[in-house]
């Protein structure tokens, strides 16, 4: 089963405060992780529901890995205007080049 909080985001179809709206519990007895607390305005999904968003929360969390992999590699945004700046100057493609090695490293 696919992060159980992707899935309560994508059937609520917002993003979701674990701390306050949607409580998650894990009793470590095996049985995983389940809902403790639902304080949304709108009814409290069954297992059935939430596991017909598997695949679509399958795709989500990839797609954040991805992002999240990239944030981490890109050069800070100081780095690439100083990199934007000296291409203009000197023409260059060095902050493309920069950028697009991340989008390999990791792709879609």
């Amino acid at each position: 089963m696919k992060n159980l909080s992707t899935k309560i985001e994508l059937y609520a179809n917002r993003k979701i405060n674990f701390r306050k709206d949607v409580k998650l519990q894990d009793n470590s007895d095996g049985k995983g992780v389940f809902i403790a607390e639902w304080n949304l305005d709108i009814a409290q999904p069954t297992l059935a529901q939430l596991d017909a968003f598997e695949a679509q929360a399958t795709e989500v969390e990839r797609i954040n890995n991805i992002r999240g992999n990239r944030a981490k590699d890109y050069p800070s945004i100081q780095e690439q205007l100083d990199m934007q700046y000296w291409d203009k100057i000197n023409g260059t493609n060095k902050w493309q080049q920069a950028i697009n090695a991340v989008k390999q490293k990791y792709p879609k």
